[in-house]
């Protein structure tokens, strides 16, 4: 990828992920803000937009962090498995690990007397549907070798994003974050083989422009 269009993932991810955390902000948190809205504040509501777009462009540079990351990993894994095909079954184990973790472990620290698993089971169910339908696009986009790669990333990496706030486990911050996490992901996943392409294209322009020797 060119260093254009790398700003460009860049900004638009960061705008992404500012505007779902206003948004979503203020759905899961209405009991706090509905005072600003009754009467209306107009002042203050825009300085809360402003707040929870900043924390939203946290959580975008989290998402772009994990991004990169997981890009890297995915080259070193097919080198050292030298087999596609293992280093997607590889994938499918640590994807159902996470989400056996996702509801177990948090179950386990942070589950009251008697409180029902199915909370627990539903945001893991919530987060696997969301990765199916992202890399069932992915694939329409690219190939179908795509798809495991797509859902490993968005339920593995969005997982480990979300970490900070999991280990927090308090209930208006883990839906304020993981919904712009999941846009963000899904975002620069459906758009990396397009600035790819773009990309190619411009290193060749720039190659045909050069003076032949």
């Amino acid at each position: 990828m060119t260093s254009r269009n790398w700003v460009k993932l860049f900004l638009s991810t960061l705008l992404v992920g500012g505007l779902t955390t206003g948004v979503v902000g203020f759905i899961v948190r209405w009991k706090e803000f509905e005072s600003i809205f009754v009467p209306f504040d107009f002042l203050e509501i825009v300085s809360v937009l402003l707040w929870l777009m900043g924390v939203g462009l946290i959580f975008s540079i989290l998402s772009q962090m994990g991004f990169f990351a997981y890009l890297t990993i995915h080259r070193f894994g097919l080198g050292i498995f030298k087999s596609r095909s293992l280093w997607n079954a590889v994938q499918v184990f640590l994807t159902l690990f996470v989400l056996f973790d996702l509801v177990y472990f948090r179950y386990s620290a942070f589950a009251i007397e008697g409180e029902s698993i199915m909370p627990y089971i539903g945001i893991a169910l919530f987060i696997l549907a969301v990765a199916i339908l992202v890399a069932s696009i992915k694939v329409k986009l690219t190939n179908k070798d795509a798809f495991i790669p797509a859902v490993f990333f968005m339920v593995v990496v969005t997982t480990i994003e979300w970490v900070p706030v999991l280990r927090v486990n308090e209930q208006s911050w883990v839906y304020l974050m993981i919904f712009p996490l999941l846009v963000c992901n899904a975002y620069q996943l459906l758009i990396l083989h397009k600035l790819n392409e773009k990309s190619q294209v411009q290193r060749q322009q720039i190659s045909s422009k050069k003076p032949s020797k």
